[in-house]
């Protein structure tokens, strides 16, 4: 049975051979099956292809036609980067130091990690933190030396109610465009009746905005500039840094 007569068993009529390429064409009737069949998943695809092309430069992908803006990555220890995610698995405590932006020194941390989070710009762990006695955020790119894991700890992911609190972040068009804007912004994210809604946990609120280029401290900012502005701010700010 050859790929074709795969593909006709699971979608059947979805496939016609075309005697002048040799091969099989999708149909008039063709119906995604596998796939959802959005662009969106189709350019997801390309840049990820893109992505390995641009990491293993030496792989052929065949994707000559696409371009994509690389931006460089934070500089992160494979030592420590295994260490956390071993910690993350077993819900353990590692003992290493973290420099931080407000102190600028190096300082021990002993932190129990339990989830990596990647923003469009760096990868940071939440982790609880038991200098401070909470759950935080951790940039990955800031620790040092060499990691200790400890014996497990009681506070893993369930224990941070942070994280486990869904909050909805509301986007809409910036009401100071004209209406003819408003749609043109309302149709580039797809909007319902002009608003945006996406779940996020608490801690990824801020994360959240910053992909969308939104300070929504600023609102008062060039309406062209953003062009959305969140509508639910009060009811978010206080999950902001």
């Amino acid at each position: 049975m050859n790929n074709a007569d795969r593909v006709n068993d699971i979608a059947p009529g979805n496939l016609t051979y075309d005697r002048h390429l040799k091969g099989y064409i999708p149909s008039e009737n063709f119906l995604p099956k596998v796939t959802t069949g959005t662009a969106d998943e189709y350019l997801h695809v390309l840049s990820r292809k893109k992505d390995i092309t641009h990491t293993f430069q030496q792989l052929d992908l065949g994707f000559t036609q696409t371009e994509m803006i690389h931006v460089p990555m934070r500089s992160i220890d494979p030592i420590i980067l295994r260490a956390v995610v071993q910690a993350s698995r077993e819900h353990k405590r590692v003992d290493l130091s973290y420099i931080s932006m407000s102190s600028a020194a190096e300082e021990g941390r002993i932190i129990v990690p339990h989830t990596l989070v990647c923003t469009p710009l760096r990868w940071h762990v939440r982790a609880y933190c038991e200098k401070h006695g909470e759950f935080r955020d951790f940039v990955l790119s800031r620790f040092r030396g060499k990691p200790e894991i400890l014996q497990e700890s009681p506070f893993t992911s369930a224990k941070d109610e942070l994280w486990n609190t869904e909050v909805t972040v509301q986007i809409k068009p910036d009401s100071r465009l004209t209406f003819a804007q408003q749609d043109i912004i309302a149709r580039d994210f797809d909007m319902k009746e002009n608003r945006l809604e996406m779940k996020t946990r608490a801690p990824l609120v801020e994360y959240l905005l910053r992909a969308f280029n939104i300070d929504p401290r600023k609102q008062e900012v060039d309406p062209e500039a953003q062009q959305i502005v969140v509508e639910n701010f009060k009811e978010i700010k206080q999950y902001l840094f």
